[in-house]
């Protein structure tokens, strides 16, 4: 059985940083381990429940992701062993949930590319035809496919606050016309290959995001983690059509388990206003949401 990670503790390393999920000590100058932990964030609060495996699931996908995309954009693996760079007491906490990666100087944007309307995008397109600035055809529905992959990128927030979505003209001005170009079509090209592989497991990629660095020779790399049911909007092919054509949103492999309970759960007789601490999760929430996550991973990888 392997060890349930709720927050990581590898006293042989500096710690630089804990987001959500992960937590990044420093190697040296040049490497960072990255330790995903069991930790589930809704509504930008951290959970104080782990999710059985989820760590491991992420890295396997994203490990999975990197080995087949690297064609569209170098990755930071380094493809040393994570285990390499710790005590033999802290093992346990590493294996099959790390990283070992260069350390890159981060570009503050988060690519999303969407590739159906869904979510904070679906809310946008109501309001005003368009996402993030992008103009959208009439007449489009809840979970619909977009004509084609949209960038609607956003920038991203201190700990604790929403990352919040800014039109491609304000990437421009943070980053320069070059590289806001060159993030914008390689981020449509990772996910359309993706979404084409995706599709071959019966699973449909609804959007993603990316996040980018700069390595010592101001290349663009391919960072963090990628294409895993935290990052991106994961539904089963079965269904999808159902819930497109009643407006209801398909179901997905992620969090909306959690998410769907909390907006439920009633604390002294009142909805929780979304503020930490979290409500406690009952087990069969904790195990429907780990059982999600190990049938996107079994589905992808089978």
């Amino acid at each position: 059985m392997t060890t349930t990670v709720h927050t990581s503790s590898i006293q042989s390393l500096p710690l630089l940083a804990r987001g959500k999920v992960r937590d990044n000590y420093a190697v040296g100058t040049d490497r960072i381990l990255m330790v995903a932990s069991d930790r589930l964030s809704a509504f930008d609060v951290i959970m104080g429940e782990p999710i059985p495996g989820k760590g491991e699931i992420l890295t396997q996908m994203a490990l999975w992701w990197f080995d087949r995309l690297g064609h569209l954009c170098p990755n930071h693996l380094t493809g040393d062993a994570p285990e390499s760079v710790v005590q033999p007491g802290e093992v346990a906490q590493v294996t099959g949930r790390s990283m070992l990666v260069k350390r890159l100087r981060p570009i503050p944007v988060e690519a999303v590319v969407r590739g159906y309307l869904a979510g904070s995008g679906w809310k946008e397109y109501q309001e005003g035809r368009a996402v993030c600035g992008v103009p959208l055809p009439e007449g489009l529905r809840n979970s619909q496919k977009l004509p084609q992959a949209i960038f609607t990128p956003a920038a991203k927030a201190a700990a604790g606050e929403h990352d919040e979505n800014i039109s491609y003209e304000r990437v421009v001005q943070m980053i320069g016309p070059a590289l806001a170009q060159q993030i914008r079509e390689t981020s449509i090209a990772i996910y359309e290959a993706a979404a084409a592989i995706a599709l071959t497991k019966g699973m449909i990629i609804a959007d993603t995001k990316f996040e980018f660095g700069l390595d010592d020779q101001d290349r663009l790399v391919l960072m963090d983690e990628v294409l895993t049911p935290d990052s991106s909007r994961y539904w089963p092919v079965e269904g999808y059509e159902e819930a497109l054509a009643s407006g209801a949103n398909p179901p997905s492999y992620d969090k909306q388990f959690v998410r769907d309970w909390l907006e439920a759960v009633r604390i002294h007789g009142k909805p929780w206003d979304k503020t930490p601490p979290a409500p406690r999760l009952p087990r069969e929430v904790i195990e429907k949401t780990a059982a999600k996550y190990r049938e996107a991973l079994e589905r992808l990888t089978a």
